[in-house]
């Protein structure tokens, strides 16, 4: 299937928590502020990938905050945001290159800000950090919960690929 894509998507806090939490009088969530994606992956030939995508979710206060990462192969190499409002991804000049045939280590960092903004604070890649101080502005919505998603996008071939992931650790506080 040409342009084909699998996303896994785990429900962390809210409806359908996979951790047994679903905080049904909306008190934890938000009360969240920082979260971090810290996660393995191995990707058998990463020249024939549209792109990866790695998100992390939180939908509190009529707002919803998708803070957006695509690691874009197809067309420069290149780590995309996620802008909520406009719906569309915002190129940031930092390079993504993810080793084939290797585990490959990546950590994100974002922030919901007091003043209700998202704030893309980090990307480190196989020990490479990259400070984006990126601000966009959410979205609404009339769920409550925090997700985090895994997208692998194919090309327009549709060539096949695998991408395994290990060892993810997802801290929000």
């Amino acid at each position: 299937m040409k342009w084909g894509d699998v996303l896994w998507n785990n429900h962390i806090v809210g409806s359908f928590s996979s951790q047994g939490l679903p905080d049904y009088n909306h008190t934890l969530i938000p009360t969240l502020h920082n979260f971090t994606y810290d996660v393995y992956f191995w990707v058998q030939d990463a020249s024939v990938s549209q792109a990866m995508e790695f998100d992390i979710n939180q939908f509190t206060g009529g707002h919803s905050f998708i803070w957006g990462h695509e690691c874009r192969i197809a067309g420069g190499h290149e780590w995309d945001v996620y802008d909520n409002v406009g719906k569309k991804w915002v190129p940031t000049g930092v390079l993504c290159n993810p080793v084939s045939g290797a585990w490959n280590h990546l950590v994100i960092s974002v922030q919901r800000t007091s003043s209700n903004q998202l704030l893309y604070k980090s990307i480190t890649l196989n020990g490479n950090t990259a400070t984006l101080n990126h601000s966009e502005s959410p979205n609404t919505t009339g769920w409550n919960g925090v997700t985090i998603n895994y997208q692998l996008d194919g090309n327009s071939s549709g060539t096949p690929y695998t991408v395994y992931l290990d060892r993810l650790n997802f801290t929000m506080q």
